[in-house]
């Protein structure tokens, strides 16, 4: 009991997810300064911008439903640390797997943004609402693409369970390569999932203050802005799990510091995409997804089976 606690609470539960986060989040904002030749922040800004936040007063807007709008960041953030427990780190043995779990990851990652949504709509306000809008919209864009590019690497590894693809994988070492295309498929999906440059939109500063957290302050923009934290790490270990399930058979201290590594490069490209390219329209977006991500998505999905059918026996 006391063990489980552990892994629960502080590793690899909501405390490591906690500190990964602000570190990602230091990562991310430090990595985009430098490729924009500024000097970015100190590495504890985000744990003292975090902190500000929590110490300053609340205000709800007058017209807003006030339980959806308290409620819509803690729900956000408890869906995405729950996702995490379902996913292999260093280990072929997520903290909790059963045959499935993929799919109750990807539903899991789903609720954020509908709590960002519902969050913006509630407010009341203009431009929350406008906000809440477009970042639906956005969904409705990018999950597509980006479920069909998981799935399609749990076809050819004859499995719903990301413990039991780790584990398929780990067995048939250089099988991960055949996923490349829905690697590359996901990472551009993730950029939207997470409202990154080039498919921020939802929250566009220059034209809708913040977007859904516009009237967000205090503690529930604390979380927010954690929840975000903790979406980007736990998107970026699926990815590395599933796209990259190489390194779970090495000894512990070795793996865990391969899982790094894997996460921190695809954070790495999510800062060099927001860095190098400029926001996309809502229209381009959706044009993007359905006219090239899905079909390639779709493509993964068709090459995993003849694959599938052909290789693997």
């Amino acid at each position: 009991m006391g063990k489980e606690l552990f892994q629960l609470f502080i590793f690899p539960g909501v405390l490591f997810l906690f500190i990964f986060g602000l570190s990602a989040e230091y990562i991310d904002r430090k990595l985009c300064a430098r490729l924009q030749n500024r000097v970015g922040p100190p590495w504890f800004q985000p744990l003292a911008d975090f902190i500000k936040l929590l110490a300053k007063a609340e205000v709800v807007p007058e017209e807003a439903d006030v339980s959806v709008f308290k409620l819509m960041p803690v729900l956000a953030l408890s869906a995405s640390i729950t996702a995490f427990l379902y996913i292999p780190l260093y280990a072929r043995n997520a903290l909790y797997s059963f045959n499935g779990d993929v799919i109750v990851v990807l539903y899991l990652l789903t609720i954020p943004t509908l709590a960002y949504f519902l969050g913006g709509w509630y407010s009341r306000s203009v431009y929350a609402m406008i906000g809440a809008v477009r970042s639906l919209n956005q969904l409705f864009a990018y999950e597509v693409p980006f479920f069909l590019a998981i799935l399609a690497s749990a076809l050819l590894a004859n499995t719903w369970s990301l413990s039991g693809m780790a584990a398929f994988y780990g067995a048939h070492p250089g099988y991960w390569l055949f996923n490349l295309l829905g690697f590359a498929v996901a990472l551009l999906a993730l950029l939207g999932k997470l409202e990154k440059v080039p498919f921020d939109i939802p929250e566009a500063e220059t034209e809708i203050v913040a977007g859904v957290f516009t009237e967000y302050g205090a503690r529930f923009l604390a979380f927010l802005r954690m929840s975000m934290n903790v979406e980007m790490v736990v998107a970026s270990s699926l990815l590395a799990a599933v796209f990259l399930p190489f390194g779970f058979g090495l000894p512990a201290a070795g793996g865990f510091i391969l899982y790094l590594a894997k996460t921190f490069f695809i954070i790495a490209f999510i800062s060099l995409a927001r860095t190098a390219v400029a926001r996309l329209r809502l229209d381009q977006m959706i044009n993007l997804c359905w006219k090239f991500l899905a079909p390639l998505a779709f493509g993964q999905v068709l090459l995993n089976l003849i694959i599938k059918g052909v290789v693997v026996r």
